[in-house]
């Protein structure tokens, strides 16, 4: 591939139960406590298990998906050094993933008299931002996140775009939580991920915004030294080296129990450098049959060395955040790789013994040199797989060249 047509990231924005901002995400994933969710003051939400992580803001009547993702987008372009005057003189492109899009106003009450398409996260933020763009809105239930950056790595490498504003938003939802309330999917304590007694996921506010330039645009406008020791670019940007889909076509909301599609995503992600994977970032929603077939997945793609390689179990952290789950992943690894290091996860109490993988506990586990990408997760309902990897720094692939 002509690496002037690489996808890379170059900035990352976030907005979780924890606060606004990637480095508040990044103290939270540090510190490694553990957090009960909300109960939302919504008179209407009569359910069971009404339990959802919340970002810090008691309005439950806004547009709360919009506002997140023009937060997180804000973050991410100003990480990436990128204002609106560069955004319109490049070609550039809006892609958002989402379960529910934007459902606080046809929510609100007992539904108004008047129905929005709730599916208008990027073209609302492309509005904000002045651009005349190429906006997509992905909604392919939790792995939509994934997808979107997908969705820009494409955009990027067929030149249809030299700059991807790209992520996730997801607000409350009534609808959905008494869906799973009715599913019986959910936790009545959190979302414990890996946990032997866990009993169902937790959802969560929040949203993931990464920018992926081609290279070429980023060397151009001096975000991509060609010295990679060169100060302005202390290892910030990352490839986006691998990205893969696939999907089920098996049941509604259950995974394939043989998990090949899985296997075939994160096979197709990592291509010939599992033996460079040094992290994973599960979907790992909390769910009996998510966890151990993920974990029996990742055995099959990355082999002996799958007991070994540390996973970083996000949703323990911040709960279920639907289609914006995979791009705060992918925030979280970006990070992981930026930092050098796996946080330590949420304290387990007991680990499922059919869920074989190294979830690190008590301390950080630094990434090996040798192996600096991190593997990203995501699965949906309706058999919707995705997986992505992030890299920081030039592989043995690359000729060990600088960029």
């Amino acid at each position: 591939m002509n690496r002037e047509v690489e996808a890379v990231v170059t900035g990352v924005g976030a907005v979780t139960c924890h606060g606004g901002g990637a480095d508040t995400l990044w103290r939270a994933m540090t510190a490694a406590g553990s957090r009960l969710p909300d109960r939302p003051a919504d008179p209407l939400a009569r359910m069971d298990l009404p339990l959802i992580s919340l970002v810090p803001d008691p309005d439950l009547t806004a547009e709360r998906a919009t506002r997140f993702a023009s937060l997180a987008a804000a973050e991410a372009l100003a990480d990436a050094r990128l204002d609106a005057t560069s955004l319109a003189a490049a070609r550039t492109a809006v892609v958002i993933g989402s379960c529910m899009g934007e459902p606080g106003s046809n929510e609100r009450g007992r539904g108004g008299e008047s129905w929005l398409p709730p599916f208008r996260l990027a073209a609302a933020l492309a509005g904000e931002l002045g651009l005349f763009a190429t906006v997509h809105d992905v909604a392919n239930a939790c792995a939509a996140g994934a997808y979107a950056l997908g969705i820009a790595a494409d955009l990027v490498r067929a030149g249809e775009a030299e700059v991807v504003i790209a992520g996730g938003s997801d607000a409350y939802s009534r609808v959905a939580l008494g869906c799973f309330n009715r599913l019986g999917a959910v936790d009545p304590e959190r979302c414990r991920p890996f946990e032997k007694d866990r009993g169902g996921t937790v959802f969560a506010e929040g949203a993931g915004v990464l920018v992926v330039e081609s290279a070429a645009h980023a060397r151009a406008r001096g975000a991509l030294s060609p010295d990679e020791n060169a100060p302005e670019v202390p290892g910030r940007v990352l490839r986006l080296a691998g990205v893969a889909w696939s999907c089920d076509a098996d049941h509604p909301t259950a995974p394939r129990s043989d998990g090949e599609q899985v296997v075939r995503a994160m096979r197709e992600a990592v291509g010939g450098a599992a033996h460079e994977v040094g992290c994973v970032v599960p979907h790992g929603t909390g769910t009996r049959l998510n966890d151990v077939l993920e974990s029996r997945a990742l055995h099959r793609v990355l082999g002996e060395r799958a007991a070994h390689v540390p996973l970083y179990s996000l949703k323990a952290l911040l709960g279920h955040s639907g289609g914006a789950s995979a791009a705060l992943a992918a925030v979280a690894a970006a990070l992981i790789l930026r930092h050098g290091v796996v946080p330590p996860n949420v304290p387990l109490k007991e680990q499922d013994p059919e869920c074989e993988v190294l979830l690190p506990q008590g301390a950080a586990v630094p990434l090996p040199a040798t192996a600096r990408r991190v593997l990203v997760n995501a699965y949906g309902f309706g058999g919707n797989n995705a997986s992505l990897v992030l890299a920081g720094g030039p592989g043995p692939d690359d000729g060990g060249e600088p960029w």
